[in-house]
């Protein structure tokens, strides 16, 4: 007999019939996002998380989530947009960190994490189109002053005996004005540019746009019967929250792909005839 020795069946590895039965929260978002075809990248662009905190909520690491009130609000995200029940995950996280944390103001809970859109500069242009309109309408005033005080007085002061020519009325031509694009004229959208026409018709869905760029056009929730126009001059970029709940026109055209309730979108449009990227 052999002292010491291990078998083969000693050194199998020991199966966990719980984690199985029960996954741990990081582990049922995983099966979860996998089970829905959706990659990391695709959460993180649907939710505004950043990778490396989506990575680190499916290892059960809520460290870099900054607090309960942060992993609490990243985990519903989350499990929403893998289509997952959040109520048992928030008992389950709130049973293994003592409790359900005070009420925090929801205003503030995603700033840190969203992307903030770019901070626009003084409009310079325009700045400058006043200043030179000022400049000329004050040259043009003094030029006129100046005409109406040097005017000379004729030595003869006999009075002429023909009749004051009578002012020839000046015949202005009317101004075409041209009415400004509205958002739902698609019909007429221009060819040399991408139109895209997002309408929340069935209900409310998160929408995220982009110029080719790169340039954030759009990042926010489009209730039912609110619409969001995008226009570029080569393409534009679309994430659809919930596919399903919107009506998407290109270029005065409708698009007819038949989305799914629920499902994301990544949807990229150019010139020409509408084209799903």
């Amino acid at each position: 007999m052999s002292i010491g020795s291990n078998s083969p069946e000693d050194e199998r590895p020991f199966e966990d019939v719980s984690e199985a039965a029960h996954p741990s929260i990081g582990r049922a978002l995983q099966q979860a996002r996998i089970a829905a075809g959706l990659t990391v990248d695709d959460v993180s662009t649907a939710t505004r998380v950043r990778i490396a905190i989506v990575h680190a909520i499916e290892a059960d690491d809520f460290t870099p989530c900054g607090g309960d009130v942060y992993a609490r609000g990243h985990i519903r995200t989350l499990a929403r947009v893998v289509r997952l029940d959040p109520a048992p995950l928030m008992e389950q996280y709130d049973a293994a960190h003592g409790g359900r944390p005070a009420p925090t103001p929801a205003a503030p809970m995603f700033e840190a994490e969203r992307i903030r859109p770019e901070r626009r500069g003084p409009n310079w242009t325009a700045a400058m189109v006043a200043a030179i309109v000022a400049v000329v309408g004050f040259v043009g005033f003094t030029a006129f002053k100046g005409d109406d005080g040097t005017t000379d007085v004729a030595d003869d002061t006999t009075p002429s005996t023909s009749a004051p020519a009578k002012p020839t009325p000046k015949t202005e031509k009317p101004v075409d004005e041209k009415p400004e694009p509205s958002d739902s004229a698609i019909a007429a959208a221009p060819q040399d540019k991408v139109t895209v026409q997002v309408t929340a018709t069935d209900g409310k869905s998160w929408i995220f746009a982009k110029d080719h760029n790169g340039r954030m056009l759009f990042d926010g929730l489009l209730k039912q019967g609110e619409s969001q126009t995008f226009q570029d001059s080569e393409k534009v970029n679309l994430v659809l929250g919930d596919a399903g709940a919107v009506e998407l026109h290109v270029n005065g055209k409708k698009i007819d792909d038949d989305f799914k309730p629920g499902a994301v979108e990544r949807l990229t449009y150019t010139k020409g005839d509408p084209q799903a990227g």
